[in-house]
């Protein structure tokens, strides 16, 4: 009766049925996977919040294909100032999520089984919006030696004649990895030859570890470019359903991609007219929220590194930027069992890398966004169980 695209296993893991009866007994542990910024102790501006939602334009139905102008315009005030990058509103269109953005995207440059190369390790809904779309999403490699990159090798053996696009998650989750300048150069010069687009996600670009700005894609005319984000990771506002895809590039291919994104957009018109009104209230809520989660982030990441830097316990793996961190412990024990004898038996909640698609057992993830108290205390359950235990 279902389809062949809504065929997944839909049983739960053993990790899910350790989590779930954990909390149902009521026991309690540290939580170090919390990705929600509105439950991690924030300090939000509530009345600026709800009052961005007073306009009385929300009362007038003014459908628009792309997203308001007005809401269109912060976006590109965005780009200019937090980024010294000009982004034509004419370029964006509104989503109602990054999710949303990938289906629009996947839907214009695919037909039915063609493919698209996909970092691993990387975030596991893609997998889902590439099964939603009839698109295969074909691996290629980030690999580490003293930080990551990608895997050139990898990405051209992946290459087919149904290859579309390439998709880039900048910075990566988990890996915290930016794409460097030189491997751009690079991919701008396959998308090219190749006649392939550019798939960027940005949603977490903002949370550099270093203290200055990193580059966009929005800015990218050198290949046909989409780059996605959105008020969920930005702002810290993932219940606010406002996300964008910024089309770049040579005028001949950008051009008949807008145009076509458009009609694909205006066949739903799923954004609403309160949004699209409140946003620049909304969007102004990272100039508060911001400094708050990477104060956090560089804190949590401090104390990991001087906790683990040098010691055989488990090796924290470098990261650039984003809310996440890598540990890889020795031996490659099985990372699923691992962080089920974490949470049961030192009441410590991480994600096993297989999670994220690692290419071997051994990884956990952790949340650097998690409050600073619980953060220290579960790092340091975490590291005196792997001590004790001697995996």
């Amino acid at each position: 009766m279902f389809s062949q695209r809504t065929n997944w296993k839909l049983s739960k893991n053993k990790y899910t049925r350790t989590l779930e009866e954990m909390r149902s007994s009521g026991e309690r542990f540290l939580d170090l996977t919390v990705s929600n910024p509105t439950l991690c102790g924030l300090r939000y501006d509530a009345k600026a919040i709800l009052a961005a939602f007073q306009n009385a334009k929300s009362l007038s139905y003014e459908p628009e294909a792309k997203g308001l102008l007005a809401a269109r315009q912060e976006v590109t005030r965005y780009y200019q100032e937090d980024h010294n990058v000009t982004v034509d509103p004419e370029s964006l269109l509104l989503t109602t999520s990054t999710s949303e953005a990938y289906s629009y995207v996947f839907r214009l440059l695919c037909n039915a089984h063609d493919e698209i190369l996909v970092p691993k390790p990387s975030y596991p809904l893609l997998d889902f919006l590439g099964d939603l779309q009839d698109v295969a999403l074909i691996p290629y490699s980030l690999e580490y030696a003293h930080g990551w990159f990608v895997d050139f090798h990898s990405l051209n053996r992946a290459l087919t004649p149904r290859t579309r696009a390439v998709l880039l998650i900048h910075p990566n989750n988990p890996t915290g990895s930016y794409v460097q300048f030189e491997e751009v150069q690079r991919l701008n010069d396959l998308c090219r030859e190749r006649n392939l687009a550019l798939i960027a996600d940005e949603v977490f670009l903002d949370y550099s570890l270093a203290d200055r700005p990193r580059r966009t894609f929005a800015a990218n005319q050198d290949s046909l470019t989409f780059t996605l984000s959105g008020l969920s990771k930005i702002a810290a506002l993932p219940q606010m359903k406002v996300a964008w895809v910024a089309t770049t590039g040579p005028e001949a291919l950008a051009r008949p991609a807008l145009d076509r994104l458009e009609v694909i957009a205006d066949t739903y018109l799923s954004l609403n007219s309160p949004i699209q009104w409140a946003f620049p209230g909304l969007f102004e809520q990272r100039r508060l929220l911001q400094p708050q989660l990477l104060d956090r982030i560089r804190k949590n990441w401090a104390h990991l590194k001087s906790l683990l830097t040098g010691k055989a316990v488990c090796e924290l793996l470098d990261t650039e930027g984003g809310w996440y961190a890598v540990l890889r412990v020795p031996g490659d024990p099985s990372d699923e069992d691992l962080a089920i004898e974490l949470l049961q038996r030192a009441h410590v909640l991480v994600h096993p890398g297989h999670f994220y698609d690692f290419p071997s057992d051994g990884y956990l993830v952790v949340s650097l966004i998690t409050p600073s108290d619980d953060f220290q205390r579960g790092i340091s359950c975490l590291t005196e169980f792997l001590r004790a235990t001697k995996i």
